[in-house]
């Protein structure tokens, strides 16, 4: 599959109706955004990862990042179109965010419910007593 996919950083390349789609419908974490929201954090990302499919240019995967530029990076938003889940995708976004890109030996955090084991074989582990968090606070979040 991976043979079959390009990555690119270009913002320029992402289809931007595609995954607002795709993570306001499919993603359990992105569904309290408004599209204003997710066009701002596509803006202000400090890198994007997008996967394409070779023969038609369709996006099948993304990942974005904000970071401080020196030492911390926050990974957010890996998604996998789920027709091409288990074939590495996410694997490549991750290591072309993490290990290819600028940030290679910055800390970085993110928050998920799920592929824990992709995320480990890059490093990330169960937060250690140094971790707080401020929970949503966003008016148009209704439970």
């Amino acid at each position: 599959m991976m043979a079959e996919i390009d990555i690119s950083t270009d913002l320029e390349r992402i289809d931007r109706d595609w995954l607002w789609t795709e993570l306001s419908e499919r993603a359990y974490w992105a569904k309290y955004r408004t599209r204003e929201m997710f066009d701002r954090q596509l803006d202000q990302a400090w890198r994007i990862v997008g996967a394409y499919d070779r023969d038609s240019g369709a996006m099948v995967g993304f990942a974005r990042s904000f970071s401080d530029g020196a030492a911390v990076a926050y990974l957010a938003d890996v998604y996998v179109n789920p027709a091409c889940r288990g074939r590495g995708v996410g694997s490549a976004i991750v290591r072309a965010m993490i290990d290819d890109g600028p940030g290679s030996d910055f800390r970085w955090m993110l928050h998920t419910a799920d592929a824990h084991s992709l995320y480990a074989r890059f490093g990330f582990g169960p937060p250690d007593s140094t971790f707080l968090q401020r929970d949503f606070r966003f008016p148009h979040i209704r439970d």
